[in-house]
């Protein structure tokens, strides 16, 4: 699978089940144009059906995650406009991706690269990571995540002080607060996500669809709702030849083979 040519979006696939996706506009801080937005919802919803694809890799590379949406875009746009680009859509192909999705953060990730780390499910994040919403400071809001998926992040007054300031984030601060699951040294962070990465693709893969998918959807139903949910699935698998293996295998004192069945 490739993207095409005069795409900024590229995937290499690794043979541990691994897919590592690059957005590659350096020259504008890897800015998310709606071409771009275009090729990682179409490169995700590839991946998504991609039963050889068992974690994905989302990163800008060594230097910068994702510095914003491009301004140039949207500056003189209206909110009709606006509406008729339904960039919702091509959003939800990475939020909803059923596979684990690891963002591998270094340098900015500002704005809609904020946003879009938050679409993934773990954020290893480098030293020089600065996560920031400023769009206040362009007399806007966050339209992409950056307040719901905030709060649901690093709760109510974090997440106010984020918003209403526009204030930069660094990586030891995130951490604290939630907003990443790691920080690692600059130049570890892209291996580090392939250490995890491989670790989620050698793991069951029907276990690993239900574990993100009763998470995601149980965050916002009551307990009692959350629970049912939780146990239904729990239940499913072990209808699975996976479980079955896994607990053979436990048995036997070896490591399992898991096909994803």
């Amino acid at each position: 699978m490739t993207a095409p040519q005069d795409s900024f979006v590229s995937v290499e696939r690794h043979d541990n089940g691994v897919a590592t996706v690059r957005i590659n506009r350096p020259e504008a801080r890897n800015a998310l144009s709606m071409a771009i937005r275009r090729d990682l919802a179409d490169m995700f919803n590839r991946l998504s059906v991609d039963a050889g694809v068992r974690a994905i890799i989302l990163t800008g590379g060594e230097t910068c995650f994702v510095a914003g949406a491009d301004i140039r875009e949207f500056a003189g746009a209206g909110p009709v406009e606006m509406y008729l680009r339904h960039t919702e859509v091509l959003w939800d192909a990475i939020g909803r991706c059923p596979k684990p999705v690891i963002a591998a953060v270094n340098g900015f990730a500002l704005g809609g690269g904020c946003e879009l780390a938050m679409h993934c499910d773990i954020i290893v994040a480098g030293e020089s990571a600065k996560f920031a919403q400023p769009e206040i400071k362009l007399g806007l809001m966050p339209g992409a995540g950056g307040t719901q998926r905030l709060v649901r992040a690093v709760g109510k007054f974090q997440a106010m002080r984020i918003a209403l300031t526009g204030c930069t984030v660094r990586a030891s601060e995130a951490l604290a607060m939630g907003l990443a699951s790691e920080v690692v040294p600059d130049d570890r962070t892209i291996a580090r996500a392939q250490e995890l990465a491989a670790e989620i693709a050698a793991l069951p893969p029907i276990a690993v669809a239900q574990i993100k998918e009763v998470i995601l959807a149980g965050a916002d139903l009551p307990l009692d709702s959350a629970l049912m949910l939780e146990r239904k699935a729990f239940q499913l698998l072990f209808d699975s030849k996976d479980q079955k293996e896994g607990a053979v295998a436990f048995f036997e004192k070896r490591s399992p083979v898991f096909e994803g069945k």
